[in-house]
């Protein structure tokens, strides 16, 4: 299994789980609004800059559009505010989860290489997440990189899909997420039942989308060289375990 491959499923776990934490919910709290979906969009879509919903609509992609504008109106918050506030609480949650791990500053140093060889065309949300201050200490570093990766490859996953003619629907319909089958994730992304059925041939477009994401991220990992994606792959996983150990 190359690196590319490895990493995936784990950077994706790792990048995203901050979002369902109590340091995301004593956010949400901040903003005044109820509910998960406005304070993540402000959050998450805050380094795109106070700037029209449509915006945030393209960037993120794979959310149904009239879900996501009606989010991204609720919160008053300053959009620079609110992105500033849900980096802490990633950072935050990383001081916690991962206090105590050995392996927290080789594992960070990993992370923040492979997001600076990364090119930023196409990828908007992935540019502006980088773009924000790294913290100080490593287990925090760890899970900010980590989401910032994450938004690398969904953002170069989005395009993949639209290149091979699919929808993003049809894209959550297959994948879900690491937390939710298809259906599940796409009703919680605001799309509207009834769901189409998922053919073959549909399928097998998906994966090609798949192969392609993963050629097009693969260029930023090839400045780890063969040992150091290795040692990424090996400390992804010795952080997961310590992350959802229960």
């Amino acid at each position: 299994m190359s690196v590319v491959a490895a990493v995936k499923d784990p950077i994706q776990r790792i990048g995203g789980s901050f979002m369902f934490s109590r340091e995301a919910r004593k956010y949400g709290e901040s903003t005044g609004v109820p509910g998960f979906i406005g304070p993540y969009a402000r959050g998450r879509g805050g380094v795109l800059g106070e700037v029209d919903a449509d915006v945030v609509v393209a960037a993120f992609g794979f959310l149904a559009p009239e879900t996501v504008r009606a989010a991204w109106n609720s919160v008053t918050v300053p959009a620079a505010e609110a992105a500033a506030a849900y980096l802490g609480a990633c950072q935050d949650f990383g001081r916690r989860k991962l206090a105590g791990f050995a392996g927290a500053e080789p594992l960070a140093e990993l992370l923040q290489a492979v997001a600076g060889a990364a090119e930023v065309p196409g990828v908007p949300l992935f540019a502006g997440w980088r773009a924000l201050p790294a913290a100080a200490d490593a287990p925090a570093r760890v899970s900010q990189y980590a989401h910032v990766l994450r938004e690398l490859r969904g953002g170069l996953h989005l395009m993949a899909v639209l290149s091979a003619g699919l929808a993003p629907l049809q894209a959550v319909l297959i994948s879900g997420s690491p937390l939710s089958a298809g259906p599940v994730q796409a009703r919680a992304f605001g799309w509207v039942e009834p769901f189409e059925e998922i053919t073959d041939e549909v399928r097998a477009r998906w994966e090609a989308a798949e192969a392609v994401t993963d050629a097009l991220i693969a260029p930023a990992f090839e400045v780890l060289g063969a040992d150091g994606g290795a040692e990424l792959v090996r400390l992804l996983g010795a952080a997961e375990q310590q992350l959802f150990a229960r």
